[in-house]
Parts: structure tokens; sequence; C-alpha cells
């Protein structure tokens, strides 16, 4: 638009501020580009950055502020190239529908977040695509389960919400040697705790709801490739998808990274804390935190997770379903809610919320039991949530 607008009228006016640059200085903070279309001053620029993933022309092809987030955690996961999505699930959705096509098989651990395990099922039931369940421990049973039709191989690094630890650098070399890509859902761990690309991973998946911005205001998720190629690919899937992140969203999560490394190390150590004095609880029928000595996975966790075992505690109280259910509505200072990584501590029982979709046998296999309870580690002191946790178990049948 021309700089002369003394002609111009009031309601011409109010449609076009004025533009202020910044000359001289940096703004410290990420600035906010909230503003969804960008304009040219040639046709052919314009018709350019249609093709061109560093130029911006529409939000949903690339925004500035969404860009600056995806390009944090592609350099914070060890990455080529990042998308950020509008949710974790978005993320999920966007990896395998832009990767997988009727007839193709994926192989996945059988302990994953409930909403991936419906999206596996529905792929099977509505798209023709195969999938087999492995536990996520064994190495050749990953070996077994590949056809020449399987296109990639599914972990999480700390399974939701039994907190098993994948022995991510065995499996993703089983996949590799027959030229199968894998994706690891890094959330529960984040990137401080275990980059899944250096132990040979293809895509690693976050939901940046969780630990990436931590303060339960944003919903988000990132896909981060290894390999501009493979990005190159999913990303035109994803930007007809349209499950794009707005960019309040990602200036918010960009926010919140700064603040991640004090906080995982927090609730790192507050959870371990936690999980031991579990343990000793009568009511406590068992406990899972892979910095715990009995945890089945605790020597592979202190080999890939060396600054901690995660925010998540998973443990079964001895009165089953209506004691974990009576547990979440006592707990006081812990709200009862379906995230996890938060600056509170977040307390959920998964049978009747988070993995609803899996029946008896399905959770029997995951491993989640009638009276399994999720808690996300906050970073409030850890005497007091012991306090809260101690009067919430004395309430349970």
């Amino acid at each position: 638009m021309s700089d002369d607008t003394a002609a111009l009228r009031p309601e011409t006016l109010a449609v076009h501020p004025p533009r202020v640059p910044v000359t001289g200085s940096t703004p410290l903070g990420v600035p906010l580009h909230q503003g969804h279309v960008f304009s040219f001053d040639s046709a052919d620029a314009m018709a350019d950055a249609f093709d061109s993933p560093g130029t911006f022309v529409y939000s949903r092809l690339g925004n500035p502020t969404v860009r600056t987030l995806e390009d944090a955690v592609a350099r914070l996961e060890g990455g080529a190239a990042a998308l950020s999505y509008a949710s974790g699930m978005g993320a999920i959705n966007g990896l395998l529908l832009g990767l997988l096509s009727a007839g193709d098989h994926l192989i996945a651990q059988r302990c994953l977040y409930g909403g991936t395990y419906a999206l596996l099922t529905d792929l099977a039931a509505r798209r023709g695509v195969g999938v087999t369940y492995v536990s996520g421990t064994d190495p050749e049973e990953v070996r077994r389960a590949l056809r020449p039709e399987t296109r990639l191989l599914y972990l999480e690094t700390i399974a939701n919400p039994t907190t098993r630890v994948c022995d991510l650098p065995a499996l993703i070399a089983v996949a590799a040697e027959a030229g199968v890509p894998s994706a690891v859902d890094n959330t529960f761990a984040s990137p401080l705790l275990c980059r899944p690309i250096e132990h040979g991973a293809d895509v690693v998946i976050h939901s940046a709801t969780k630990y990436l911005s931590g303060h339960a205001d944003v919903l988000g998720g990132v896909a981060v490739f290894a390999d501009a190629g493979l990005y190159d690919r999913i990303r035109h899937y994803a930007v007809e998808q349209g499950a794009v992140t707005d960019p309040f969203a990602a200036w918010l999560t960009l926010r919140g990274l700064q603040t991640m490394p004090l906080r995982v190390e927090r609730q790192c150590a507050t959870a371990a804390d936690l999980a031991g004095r579990l343990a000793a609880h009568p009511a406590v029928a068992t406990v899972r935190h892979p910095a715990l000595a009995g945890h089945p996975d605790h020597a592979v966790a202190r080999r890939l997770l060396p600054r901690g075992g995660g925010g998540v505690v998973s443990f079964d109280l001895a009165g089953g379903r209506e004691a974990g259910r009576a547990f979440v509505e006592a707990v006081r200072l812990a709200a009862l809610t379906a995230s996890l990584g938060d600056v509170k501590t977040l307390v959920m029982h998964p049978a009747s919320t988070s993995h609803r979709q899996l029946d008896a046998a399905a959770l029997d296999a995951a491993g989640i039991g009638q009276g399994t309870v999720r808690m996300s580690v906050g970073v409030e002191h850890v005497d007091d949530l012991w306090a809260d946790l101690e009067q919430a178990l004395a309430r349970t049948p």
C-alpha cells in the first residue's frame, strides 16, 4: 500500500493501519504474527511462494511464528525440519495418513496412548492398513512382525500410561535393517530426557500441549523429521489436511519452552521421590516409574534416560477400579484432568478416560489395570503433594 494516505477516507484508514518498522534493535521476545495472509509486490513472487516453504503467503502453508516454533523444536530434537499441528493427535494423524496407504502395514508397541490406539484401529478397519502390535521390549519380536509391505515402526519413548521404556536403539535398528522408517512419540520424555533421532528414529512426535508448553493453556503438536526428504513428503499432505497450529498457540508454546528445562528437572526429581513413597504405602499394589529399581525397564531407562525417568508415575491401587475412581476424586491439591506435563500435578483414571477405547482384553495386554492411576507430577513442593496423596489414599476402599 502506498504511504500517501492524505486522500484516504476514515473507512479505508481503519482497514489499513500504518506499519511500524523495527530498526536499530531486535525484539527480545518472539514476535506474534497473528495475521493469516501476507501480501506481495508481484504476481510471480506470490505464485512462487505457494511452492516455497521459506516464503509466507497464507498461514495454513506457513507462518513466521509457527515456523519459529518448528525450528526451535527441530533444533531441540536434532532434526532437519519440523511440522507443527493444531494438536498432538493432529501430528499423529498427519504422519500416519500422509505416510500410509491401503494395503500397507505398520508395527506398533502394544501400550500406546488411547487416541493413537483408536486411530490405528480405524486405519485397520476403514483403510485396510494392517497393524501388528509388539511388546516394545524385544527386537526379535519386531523382526518377526516385519512384512514386505511394512511401512512404519511406531513407538513411545515412555509408554502412556504404564511408563514402560522402549529400547529404542535396539528396536529401531531392526526396522532400519529392513528399510522401514520409525516414528517415536517422545511426549512423556521431552527432548531434555531423550532425543530419539540420536537413536536412529526418522520421526519424533510431541503433543506440544504437554511438557513443551507446560502451562495448561495450549493445544498443539509437532512432528520432527530427521530427513528433509520425508519432511517434504509429509508437508505436502499436511498443508492440505489443514490441521495447522494457530500462531498464538505457537507463541505460547515458545514461551513455555524457555522454562521447560527447569520444570522437567523438578518434575523428574519429585516424581521419583513420590514413587518411592507410594511403593511403601499399603493401599498401593504396584508403582511404575523408570527411576525405581523394581521397574521392568529400569536398566533400559538408566541407559536411555540418564537425566531422569520422567514426571509421570503410574500406580495400581489394591482396591481395584472403585479405589482408582475414589482416589482421583479425593485428591485436593492435585487436579483430576486428562492432560499431563503441566506445572500443576494432575491425576486421572485411564481405564475410564484416556484408554476407554480399549476393551478388557486390550487393557490387560497393554498393562493397564482397572485400578491404575496416572499421576503427572507438577512443580509443587514434594511434601505438600505427599500430604495430598496420603489423605486421598486413606479415603479409598
